[in-house]
């Protein structure tokens, strides 16, 4: 990903030491919606649902981050790109200072360039689309016939652009072990970053997905330190040295203990219930309700998504890692779809 503007970077440096010190959130992740168009073997969000009642509207979501002030928003779902206010909801979170930081989680079925480029112009940082494998298992993973052929077409006009606000992003699965090194391929040859998560079978409650074999985990541990020795080289792997290298101590130990749900990152329903964790449904009227109710008694290490693994880090090593890099990770993204 492109380093982010000095001056830019320093709000968000400034942003998230307060938030440090105020105990305040540094990445929300606004669920717009909890329908998909897909059915993902490895979520709990698949398939168009009705709404409910109270859906927030972009003024909502313009509050709640007045509210919150966090250094960086996500705006996920299910698929965010179903919500037809989507740019009026980009357009209300966007401060006129350039933060938060503003990344699209989508699976990019009704991506197009034209929905590209007017998200960009609304402040949109960071667009982040799925994939699971390098090819026609991804349609088949997703349950969403002719998705990887769509993709195929739509990340490399989207690379073409020059922006290089664009990362894939792969939630490491028993089914793609073997492929992780060819998605890494596959988004260098589309010209895009890549950042790779861990399948926590919290969603799903299943073990289907889930890597356990000594061989299966031999083989993720040769392949993640081919990985780090890629992102030395390229550059185009997003995650950071330090929870790249996580992903198999959780996989082995089943477990990563200092989850911090509720004071470094927290989620908003559709409807406006405030999470520390999208694996729960523990619903809260205020973060400073979280803080009370949740943090003191969170003991869950089920998880290493993205955003978990990356603010998991220490303050030094996450000031350390935008110092030098001056990029907010796609490792910000919450989901694990």
């Amino acid at each position: 990903m492109k380093a982010i503007p000095l001056s830019r970077a320093a709000r968000m440096i400034t942003r998230g030491t307060w938030s440090f010190l105020t105990s305040r959130p540094l990445v929300v992740s606004f669920e717009l919606t909890h329908s998909c168009t897909a059915n993902c073997r490895h979520c709990d969000k698949g398939k168009i649902k009705p709404e409910p009642d109270g859906l927030l509207r972009a003024e909502d979501y313009g509050r709640l981050r007045g509210e919150l002030k966090p250094m960086a928003v996500q705006l996920s779902g299910g698929e965010p790109l179903l919500r037809r206010d989507l740019e009026d909801i980009a357009r209300a979170v966007k401060e006129p200072s350039g933060l938060p930081y503003l990344i699209l989680v989508t699976n990019g079925r009704l991506f197009t360039e034209e929905k590209y480029l007017a998200l960009r112009a609304l402040g949109v940082n960071q667009f982040s689309i799925s994939l699971d494998f390098p090819d026609e298992r991804h349609d088949e993973f997703r349950q969403s016939p002719g998705l990887y052929q769509h993709l195929a077409k739509l990340v490399p006009t989207l690379a073409a652009h020059g922006f290089d606000d664009v990362a894939l992003n792969t939630a490491i699965t028993r089914e793609n072990l073997p492929a992780l090194r060819a998605i890494y391929e596959r988004a260098t040859e589309w010209g895009v970053s890549i950042s790779y998560s861990a399948y926590t079978p919290l969603r799903t409650r299943s073990m289907e997905h889930y890597i356990q074999s000594e061989d299966d985990l031999a083989l993720l541990r040769k392949t993640l330190d081919e990985l780090l020795a890629l992102k030395a080289r390229s550059g185009r792997i997003a995650n950071s040295a330090w929870t790249l290298s996580g992903i198999h101590d959780f996989f082995l130990h089943g477990t990563i203990p200092g989850c911090n749900a509720g004071r470094r990152f927290m989620v908003v329903t559709p409807t406006g219930g405030l999470r520390p964790c999208s694996m729960f449904e523990n619903t809260y009227t205020s973060h400073r309700e979280i803080l009370k109710e949740w943090v003191p008694n969170n003991d869950c290490g089920g998880c290493y998504v993205s955003i978990r693994s990356y603010l998991d880090a220490s303050f030094w090593t996450l000031l350390r890692d935008n110092l030098s890099q001056r990029v907010f990770s796609h490792n910000g993204s919450a989901k694990n779809c």
